[in-house]
């Protein structure tokens, strides 16, 4: 689940601020329960582990179902990843483009792949041949277990700008037949044929519809991913915090006209799990492909 710091994840907080509520996630984390052995086990009512099971279930974090007369709560979630809002770099002016996720200009794809728009699927899912197909530009999704998409980003800067820091965001998951929330996937980022390194999406994930997906995606079928971002600066190359590799912004070809992006699950992954791209209307985040020139 990925939250933000707006008024549409107070429900999460509020159910995530209580101890017994945390207590019936990590009893839940071990096994399913229903709700006589929950309030034996917090030595509770029944009527008030109801509640704290209803607060839980509102804000999409657990699931129940009726067994008979018992009421069966188990998890919903595994990870819950928040995201603030962008930091502001007041020192540096900035280029900035955008590019759709169908926008590729190179691709080598194995299924399970495919691509949607926010209204219909584009050609048949598992055919890599409509990556080609021209309606590919009006993708807000895409998928594919094995192998690359490739973009082209316009270098903005003049003769005059000295290049100070990147930035590359996009939101982005694993790629599992439906969905599945727990599928590591080992996805590498390439920039003009140097490898930036490899980042381990978590999942693919389901167990809330995206904010953003369209009502004719189904239930099971990924619904969102994580929104990441790829920083290159004097000292290295980070995903969000985490350092991804020693490439610096000093190694990109500023000069270039064009730079060239690639996104790909290698053959030889450790975990070959597979990558999705939620653009513009599909997914949490209402955004494609984001590039920030930071410049002097």
């Amino acid at each position: 689940m990925q939250l933000d710091i707006s008024d549409q994840s107070l429900l999460t907080y509020e159910a995530l601020a209580s101890s017994v509520r945390l207590h019936i996630i990590r009893l839940l984390s071990e096994k399913k329960m229903n709700n006589k052995e929950l309030a034996k086990e917090l030595n509770l009512s029944s009527a008030i582990v109801t509640m704290h099971i209803n607060k839980l279930e509102e804000a999409h974090l657990i699931r129940t179902e009726r067994v008979g007369q018992q009421k069966i709560s188990s998890l919903k979630v595994d990870t819950i990843e928040i995201s603030f809002p962008e930091k502001i770099f007041h020192a540096f002016d900035t280029y900035e483009t955008s590019i759709p996720v169908g926008l590729y200009t190179n691709y080598q794809v194995k299924p399970t792949c495919g691509l949607a728009t926010e209204t219909h699927r584009i050609g048949i899912f598992d055919e890599p041949k409509y990556f080609m197909a021209p309606e590919r530009m009006n993708a807000k999704i895409l998928w594919f277990t094995e192998g690359f998409v490739e973009y082209q980003i316009t270098n903005f800067l003049q003769a005059e700008d000295t290049l100070e820091m990147l930035e590359i965001s996009f939101e982005i998951s694993s790629e599992f037949p439906f969905a599945n929330n727990e599928w590591p996937s080992d996805i590498t980022f390439t920039l003009n044929d140097i490898e930036l390194g490899t980042w381990t999406s978590p999942g693919d994930f389901y167990d809330a519809r995206g904010k953003l997906t369209p009502d004719w995606w189904e239930d099971h079928l990924n619904q969102y991913g994580l929104l990441k971002t790829i920083r290159i600066t004097h000292h290295g190359t980070n995903v969000d915090s985490n350092i991804l590799s020693d490439v610096t912004i000093a190694d990109i070809k500023s000069e270039m006209d064009t730079w060239k992006l690639k996104i790909e699950v290698k053959e030889d992954a450790d975990n070959m799990g597979g990558c999705t791209l939620f653009g513009r209307e599909f997914g949490n985040h209402d955004q494609d492909i984001k590039v920030k020139m930071y410049y002097r």
